[in-house]
């Protein structure tokens, strides 16, 4: 009813095919195990008239629902982006169903709940929905997922997979993590010589038409893939194709390339180069710069830092370390991009842009938020949420008792908070276990980002994963088991 656009065409294949399969995948599973008597766990093969009059029989029983009617009320917009609308309204009654929404991106998430509300009947002979009413929207804009791709090379397919996942969760931001000291496998066009050198191997490449894959599969999804190019440390795989980029090391560790060298005009110049190609391949308002983790002791052996640093009067390795990202935000700035940076870029005190989104990852979050937003900053939290942090099953329970709004601030620094993101870095990950080591526990992460603050019970949240877990395995998603023993029909 109303607008559609190739966004709502395409979410409506999705769905329709995630809905028939409901049924399909318990039935063609029991039917593969050879059952062929009926037991009180199987599914029965009814006509269409036997189930007619079993539910005729229900008290409860309203009649079937041939249709849904979905009221798109204003015109798509084209791509996700931070503060986009994702509320939506559901109405199942006597006279049938009605999905709901001013926007785009709160119609594929009333979708997802409608598909998530139907369930196969007790007997296996039909699909029911509940009459119900719901009115719905995220308590958090920003609810993201890092994905780490340097430490181990993760394939397209599965990435894929991960946002099909994190739709399922109502996710809405693809953190890409895409480089780091181990490989570099974004292939640039202007630089092409980084992946060529600098990835694990030639098949282990993330081409252009890669990336434009990844991001038109989120945006269908409305899901924005936010780039990461983390400087100056964290760069080891840049040197392979430029060494000229790093610090070169002396005495002790003389023959190491350290972080990059803030000395160098040119090093300016390559980065602004690069980041003038990141705008135009990833289309999201925010680039994350990094700017996490800088050792010193490459800068603090060279002579040529050391006597930059004099020339310039910088006392501290923080203070140059600030003059180098102050450059790299500013270069953003200029590009008409917002920046995010890790939690030590503010710490170190560099002076950021109106709107730069501070990023919390370690040490007490709550005097971090604090500051941060007291200093009219935004923020976003993931320091509760590593997902390569394991400790036993059911570790769920310590991402869901996070909040982000968990520390002393007026209603204005709250507000401040965009939300957060569960961070999977990849050291010990790889396209073999990546999937079950985020799903299901990102989805605790995920109902704290979308959920009123009252909802805080985990025990209640335990028999919804458990739900949860069942329903993505059904479509395809390997979830973990989340709280022990069970099963899943």
């Amino acid at each position: 009813m109303n607008f559609s656009c190739d966004l709502l065409e395409k979410a409506f294949d999705r769905y329709h095919k995630i809905i028939l399969s409901i049924g399909n995948t318990t039935r063609r599973a029991l039917h593969n195990r050879g059952y062929s008597s009926q037991s009180h766990n199987e599914l029965r093969t009814t006509t269409i008239h036997q189930a007619s009059r079993s539910w005729r029989s229900d008290s409860n029983w309203a009649g079937y629902l041939e249709t849904v009617k979905v009221e798109l009320k204003a015109p798509c917009e084209n791509l996700p982006h931070l503060s986009m609308d994702e509320e939506y309204t559901i109405v199942i009654d006597d006279f049938g169903a009605v999905l709901s929404s001013f926007s785009i991106w709160g119609m594929l998430r009333a979708l997802e709940s409608f598909s998530q509300m139907v369930v196969l009947s007790d007997d296996g002979s039909m699909l029911r929905v509940n009459a119900t009413t719901i009115d719905d929207g995220p308590r958090f804009s920003h609810r993201g997922l890092l994905v780490d791709t340097s430490r181990h090379f993760i394939d397209t397919c599965t990435l894929v997979k991960i946002l099909d996942g994190m739709a399922y969760n109502k996710l809405n931001v693809f953190h890409w993590h895409i480089v780091d000291d181990h490989s570099f496998p974004y292939e640039s066009k202007a630089f092409p010589e980084l992946s060529a050198k600098g990835a694990y191997h030639p098949s282990m490449v993330y081409t252009q038409q890669d990336i434009q894959m990844i991001i038109e599969e989120a945006r269908l999804r409305g899901i924005r893939v936010m780039s990461e190019f983390d400087t100056p440390g964290h760069t080891r795989s840049w040197g392979v194709s430029h060494p000229e980029l790093l610090t070169e090391c002396y005495d002790q560790y003389r023959g190491k390339l350290g972080p990059m060298d803030p000395t160098r005009e040119s090093t300016y110049t390559f980065l602004s180069n690069l980041f003038r190609e990141v705008i135009e391949v990833f289309p999201d308002q925010y680039v994350h710069l990094g700017g996490d983790e800088v050792g010193f002791e490459c800068w603090a052996s060279n002579p040529n830092v050391l006597e930059y640093m004099k020339q310039n009067r910088l006392y501290s390795f923080e203070m140059l370390e600030e003059k180098f990202i102050q450059r790299i935000v500013d270069q953003i700035d200029v590009l008409n991009r917002s920046s995010l940076v890790w939690q030590e870029v503010y710490v170190n005190g560099v002076r950021l842009p109106k709107g730069t989104v501070v990023h919390v990852w370690t040490g007490n979050r709550q005097d971090l938020l604090n500051r941060i937003t007291r200093d009219g900053l935004p923020a976003l939290l993931s320091s509760c949420w590593y997902l390569d942090h394991l400790s036993t099953g059911g570790d769920w329970r310590k991402f869901y008792n996070c909040d982000p709004h968990d520390f002393i601030g007026t209603g204005q620094q709250k507000s401040l908070v965009l939300g957060g993101e569960a961070c999977m870095w990849s050291e010990v990950v790889n396209g073999h276990n990546i999937l079950p080591r985020i799903f299901p526990r990102v989805s605790a992460t995920a109902e704290k980002l979308w959920s009123p603050a009252s909802v805080n019970s985990a025990d209640e949240a335990a028999r919804r994963l458990e739900e949860q877990t069942c329903r993505m395995n059904h479509r395809g998603i390997p979830a973990q088991p989340p709280n022990g023993p069970g099963f899943c029909i």
